[in-house]
């Protein structure tokens, strides 16, 4: 008899990256991205939120190295918490965290494990909720997805659609497929690569008009998109592509497509440029972002480093 998946994610609620440049990443971050910080270890951590009710949104941990430190996603409850621990053990896959109390800013009730390339997951539930700041500036509402680089596009899609509930929205051809969890057409998506790794984390913006106004605010700071900004096919969303000071690439963006559960038919879309950027204003990704989005292998937080027992 086949499993069910372990749980009903609500919606992507942070991510955590790791960085050796702290302070640099949480300057830019607060002061050009448009986050406001709601609490730093000096030296060690910060923790961002965005104009949505989320207590934070982007977590950041001094490393020697980038990576991907964690993904969040939201349940409703904390006994969802303890069911999906129930049927994440039915699987013999053991959580690594919980379930319990989260030791951690922002509280909450949750458990953690790990994907079968290392990335570390989170489902939480009753955290801290923060009072929503307005979203008549051209700030980030939040994280809305996260793109991943893997090494086998096929075994990460089942793992997130079988184990997670994940619903496929769309593929680009074999190369990348994107999930939801929500109405919003994707909350992760993979791309097939060489190596695993973050490939970028994408912040969403009001609306197109917010959207281009952050690009204008960037833009008064010396910082143009290394590409963008254009409309993509899968998920019809407006897109701009940075990279924070550590190299890691994040994305303003807008009017993702909203899904209908009963409506919706997933679609192979064929990778062309007309297709990436319907508006063809952008042009092809340059060498540079796509460096920049493949990153360097990360094994995951919890992967013991080489050289060591």
């Amino acid at each position: 008899m086949p499993h069910e998946p372990i749980a009903r994610l609500r919606a992507l609620r942070a991510v955590e990256l790791h960085t050796p440049a702290l302070t640099e990443s949480t300057d830019f971050y607060r002061e050009v991205w448009g986050l406001e910080v709601v609490a730093t270890e000096p030296g060690s951590a910060g923790w961002l939120r965005g104009t949505g009710p989320e207590h934070h949104v982007l977590g950041l941990t001094r490393a020697d190295r980038t990576g991907l430190g964690k993904i969040s996603f939201a349940v409703a409850t904390p006994a969802d918490v303890d069911e999906a621990a129930r049927r994440l053990e039915a699987r013999g896959l053991i959580p690594v965290h919980g379930p319990g109390p989260l030791d951690q800013i922002g509280g909450g009730y949750g458990l953690r494990f790990t994907d079968p390339e290392g990335r570390l997951l989170e489902l939480s539930a009753h955290v801290e909720a923060a009072a929503p700041r307005g979203r008549d500036g051209a700030l980030p509402v939040g994280v809305t997805h996260t793109v991943l680089n893997t090494t086998d596009i096929d075994a990460s899609v089942a793992f997130y659609r079988d184990v997670l509930g994940l619903r496929v929205s769309d593929w680009s051809e074999h190369q990348m497929a994107f999930l939801r969890c929500n109405a919003d057409h994707h909350c992760i998506a993979f791309n097939q690569a060489e190596w695993a790794s973050l490939n970028h984390v994408a912040y969403e913006m009001t609306s197109v008009d917010h959207f281009m106004r952050g690009l204008g605010r960037l833009r008064h700071h010396g910082i143009t998109p290394q590409w963008g900004p254009g409309r993509h096919g899968p998920g019809d969303n407006t897109f701009a592509y940075f990279t924070d000071p550590s190299g890691l690439v994040c994305e303003y963006t807008s009017e993702v497509a909203q899904i209908v559960e009963d409506a919706w038919i997933a679609r192979v879309w064929r990778r062309t440029p007309e297709l990436s950027d319907l508006w063809g204003t952008a042009g092809p990704p340059s060498a540079g972002i796509r460096r920049h989005m493949a990153g360097t292998p990360d094994p995951g937080p919890l992967a013991t480093p080489k050289g060591t027992a």
